[in-house]
């Protein structure tokens, strides 16, 4: 693992308006996620971890402070720039798969290089991962098609296929039985170990947040390492 920092948060607050009242989301999170780290983020419902991904994700800006990744502040980009940032340096990985129904595993997966306007054609390399995944034989399988297990790993896919710098995944076992939730996580932590990705892992479950290298806690939109 590199000990350079990939991403770094700085005082970040983020603030909702509620009818009358502020809500504060976030207050003041400082925090540091060097390249090639598996961070598990743990933290009850309400604790601010889901808002915190959105704005690494490039889909939300904070009130205050700052996020740099990859040395970029994304305070300073334009629209154009953060869809730019989103298709090139992150991929998402949610608990509800979020596949498109009417497209096979492998055409959900070259969406993503289409939008990228990049070549469609999945590498040698890429095949391989298909296959670490186990999910080689079911590319032509739509959604409905394939098991609770089988579509989070096409997702999985999906989220790399693009090889972004950083991979959120969000509750990505919350919606899986303990044998597929096992699968996905030690699919996660091959990712990480023999890939170097990067990976946040947002969770409620202490079993999954072990399979990070390092673990936080966040609650009341504050961060306790």
């Amino acid at each position: 693992m590199n000990d350079a920092p990939l991403i770094e948060v700085r005082n970040l607050w983020k603030t909702y308006r509620a009818g009358d009242v502020d809500v504060h989301a976030l207050r003041g999170v400082n925090l540091s996620v060097a390249t090639g780290e598996f961070l598990a983020v743990v933290g009850p419902s309400g604790s601010g971890k889901s808002t915190l991904f959105n704005i690494l994700g490039g889909l939300t800006t904070p009130t205050s402070g700052s996020v740099t990744i990859n040395g970029r502040n994304l305070e300073h980009l334009t629209n154009a720039e953060r869809n730019r940032f989103r298709r090139e340096m992150v991929g998402f990985i949610f608990q509800k798969y979020n596949l498109l129904p009417t497209l096979t595993a492998e055409d959900n997966i070259r969406l993503v290089l289409f939008v990228a306007q990049r070549s469609t054609d999945l590498t040698p390399e890429f095949e391989v991962v298909l296959q670490n995944l186990g999910i080689s034989n079911r590319l032509k399988h739509k959604p409905r098609a394939l098991s609770g297990g089988q579509q989070q790993r096409v997702a999985i896919a999906r989220a790399i296929v693009n090889k972004p710098a950083i991979l959120l995944a969000d509750e990505p076992t919350g919606n899986l039985d303990t044998q597929n939730a096992v699968a996905v996580l030690d699919l996660l932590k091959d990712l990480n170990q023999r890939f170097g990705q990067t990976i946040l892992l947002i969770t409620h479950d202490h079993d999954a947040a072990s399979y990070g290298s390092r673990r936080i806690h966040m609650r009341d939109g504050q961060v306790d390492e």
